[in-house]
């Protein structure tokens, strides 16, 4: 995932000063959480959540493998970890995603995330979204 962001922008470092943070000390228990989908044995997604309040959590760090893209396995994704978001007792999900992911603009939009405005100050991403779980 990350190699694939650098290429995306350029030289993009994830863990940069100017990036919002989503380490371990953000998606782990007791309020986050990181998941990996597994497909015959070999890892083809990942994902987490990341606490921004009482109620409201930030998914973080999606992303699927090349050769598991196409097959509904992103939507699948999103939808265990909202599931996860709930169990940890967030009512609200936010996420963000870049200019060069239109297919994860579409998804998050179809799955019923509204726009809001920038809530974390990501400084490469230009959508930002907001479901109710």
């Amino acid at each position: 995932m990350r190699e694939e962001m650098r290429e995306l922008y350029t030289g993009l470092d994830l863990q940069g000063p100017d990036m919002p943070k989503a380490g371990p000390d953000e998606l782990n228990p007791p309020h986050g959480m990181f998941i990996v989908g597994y497909e015959d044995g070999v890892a083809t997604c990942c994902g987490g959540i990341k606490r921004l309040d009482d109620d409201t959590c930030e998914i973080k760090r999606m992303y699927v493998i090349p050769a598991a893209r196409g097959r509904g396995v992103a939507r699948i994704l999103l939808e265990a970890l909202e599931g996860k978001a709930r169990e940890l007792g967030y009512t609200v999900a936010r996420l963000d995603t870049g200019p060069k992911q239109q297919g994860a603009q579409h998804l998050y939009e179809s799955a019923g995330y509204v726009v809001i405005p920038n809530f974390n100050a990501n400084p490469v991403a230009k959508f930002f979204g907001e479901k109710r779980l």
